[in-house]
């Protein structure tokens, strides 16, 4: 139980980020809560040592790096300036983030997006005199709700992919959640448009490219950000095709790192400069998951329920709600093997993809991308998303959410 009271503690302090006069910022928060867990002896050294996902911290560093190329060379900036100026307002703002942003993190993986969008959507807050709070909002529903259609748009959605064994995996997600996931990204506007329309009301965008800061360092961006699609296009074509090559994930966040980290004349202030501090966060929530994993108190808690765990509505509402304390990644690891033991339909898997997916509109710990934005946007601009805030309108947002799906699961 000391886990579990460890990971309350810890919601609390993230909720506040202040005791007394002292700041507290989240990657802090989630440090003192393993180090909690390691001295209480809740969890060996050894143990926490081999909680720590490698493939996920790897896969951050090599993102981290070409999104730090990316901003510092102004190539960011460039890609930026193409992509926004037609918004003539900041309702189309909105709309080209949740869009132009959402359905990409479908194929690039929602972390991915996250690390390169929060850079693009602070600038754009800056020059347009707009509450950066808004477009970062914007931007973490966009890559959550986005992500949800294919099976490589997050951890959880592979995992399920190759845990389910799905037949042709990115027709079958296509089938169950492209159309409901396209309508949850217009919910997100007609959030946005209810909570925040006063600030979004009759202004012009304004979009200025920007001359390139380093060019050489822009052309090593761009090798890596083709490398980073050409690779993912070919991970998605082997996967329709069924040709039996498989390559992580990882691989496909190194390769793409490895241009900048090979060649330029900048890779050591590149490196110095990622986001450390995102790093020690995950490192720490492994640490923290675990231990409140081994304790069994969720497992029990699951087993207690006198539900039936295997019909759609049950698995939207308990994986959105057992995602805000364990995480999605390990309630799908705790979830799935219940399913398939109950010899379940696709459709129960999907919408176990659903809702561990859609968990991460309501509050900032349901979804790691949630985490990298607003520890990006704190490093960058000292700008910052309050637990209050996002909960405020995730709340709402997530019911919608979880209503779509629902409702396209039983119409299918």
């Amino acid at each position: 139980m000391i886990s579990v009271l460890v990971l309350l503690v810890v919601f609390a302090l993230i909720a506040a980020r202040r005791v007394g006069s002292v700041r507290l910022q989240i990657w802090q928060v989630m440090l003192l809560g393993a180090v909690a867990v390691l001295a209480t002896g809740q969890i060996s050294p050894e143990a926490a040592v081999r909680a720590i996902n490698l493939d996920v911290m790897f896969f951050l560093f090599g993102m981290f790096v070409v999104g730090e190329a990316l901003e510092e060379s102004g190539y960011l900036s460039h890609l930026s300036h193409r992509m926004f100026r037609k918004a003539k307002s900041f309702d189309a703002l909105i709309l080209i983030i949740l869009f132009g942003m959402g359905i990409p993190s479908a194929f690039l993986m929602n972390d991915t997006l996250a690390i390169i969008g929060t850079p693009v959507v602070l600038s754009l807050a800056i020059r347009n005199r707009m509450r950066p709070q808004v477009l970062l909002l914007a931007l973490a529903f966009s890559v959550t709700t986005g992500s949800a259609m294919s099976p490589i748009g997050n951890p959880q959605n592979l995992l399920i992919a190759i845990g389910a064994r799905v037949a042709n995996p990115f027709v079958t997600f296509f089938r169950f959640l492209a159309m409901p996931t396209m309508v949850n990204l217009l919910v997100a506007y007609l959030m946005l448009r209810l909570f925040y329309g006063k600030h979004l009301r009759g202004k012009p965008v304004e979009s200025f490219p920007e001359p390139m800061r380093d060019p050489g360092l822009a052309k090593l961006s761009q090798v890596s950000l083709i490398l980073l699609v050409v690779l993912t296009g070919a991970k998605i074509a082997t996967a329709l095709l069924n040709v039996d090559i498989d390559y992580r994930l990882t691989y496909i966040a190194i390769a793409s790192a490895a241009p900048i980290i090979l060649l330029s004349p900048s890779r050591l202030r590149l490196v110095r400069n990622i986001d450390w501090h995102t790093l020690i966060f995950f490192a720490s929530m492994f640490v923290l998951m675990e231990s409140v994993w081994d304790s069994g108190f969720f497992q029990n808690l699951i087993g207690a329920l006198n539900v039936d765990l295997s019909s759609v509505g049950m698995i939207l509402i308990v994986s959105v709600l057992l995602s805000q304390f364990i995480s999605n990644v390990p309630l799908v690891a705790l979830y799935l093997p219940l399913l398939i033991e109950s010899g379940v339909s696709t459709k129960a898997t999907m919408a176990l993809a659903a809702g561990s997916t859609i968990a991460g509109n309501l509050a900032i710990l349901g979804a790691a991308s949630n985490v990298i934005i607003i520890q990006n946007a704190e490093k960058r601009s000292g700008e910052t998303v309050s637990f209050f805030e996002f909960v405020r309108i995730g709340l709402p947002l997530t019911a919608v959410n979880v209503l779509v799906y629902w409702m396209f699961f039983a119409a299918s």
